[in-house]
């Protein structure tokens, strides 16, 4: 990822932190806007979040783990958690509340190679890349033989993309390009086949889509 649009998410970071406006404008690859809220990844919770949670019975890695929500949340529930994102800023503001976090791209070196037990990619982090089969690739190597994949997923009928997309945050700076993804719920086995992953587990709730994917 790029300077300009790690710069781009490390200010919206730093505003949510701050209470300040934290809108993100997102543009796909099929010309599509619409905008995130960072201050979201920075709340204690957010609804549907618990239903994931409770799946992570384990050791879990926490891809893209932002200020740190989700990480500090398995942890408090007594399992091992470690967040991982490329961005400082977001590194940073998980360490400042409590979470193990390191600076770490997941294509990379990642600490517990084969042996973690959960791995999570919500938050629409299975666009990580804009490649969600080479990513779910990846996170099959990452977990144990009997590790699971908890992955977000947007709402079945949306289109699913991989492609350039751009971000802009409030100011007038430039929209920033980079790779990105969505994987609609109903097209989860088109990238999860390649990767020699398949689903045991989806649910729906509080307006979110999920699902559980194990080795085949």
């Amino acid at each position: 990822m790029s300077a300009e649009v790690l710069d781009v998410y490390d200010e919206a970071l730093r505003a949510a932190e701050e209470s300040r406006g934290a809108e993100l404008i997102l543009q796909d690859a099929l010309g599509r806007e619409r905008m995130i809220d960072a201050a979201d990844w920075y709340r204690d919770r957010l609804s549907g979040d618990e239903s994931l949670l409770g799946r992570c019975a384990g050791p879990t890695l926490d891809v893209g783990c932002g200020p740190g929500r989700l990480t500090v949340a398995v942890s408090a529930l007594g399992h091992a958690a470690l967040g991982i994102d490329i961005s400082p800023m977001a590194v940073s503001i998980a360490r400042r509340r409590g979470a193990a976090a390191l600076r770490r791209n997941v294509f990379g070196p990642v600490p517990g190679l084969g042996r973690w037990r959960h791995i999570l990619l919500a938050d629409g982090n299975i666009g990580i890349g804009g490649d969600p089969a080479a990513l779910l690739r990846r996170c099959r190597e990452l977990i144990s033989g009997a590790g699971r994949v908890h992955v977000e997923l947007s709402s079945p009928g949306v289109r699913s993309w991989a492609g350039r997309a751009t971000v802009r945050g409030a100011n007038d700076r430039p929209a920033a390009a980079f790779r990105w993804a969505e994987v609609a719920a109903d097209d989860l086995a088109t990238f999860a086949g390649p990767a020699a992953l398949h689903p045991v587990d989806t649910w729906q709730e509080a307006g979110r889509w999920f699902a559980s994917l194990e080795k085949i």
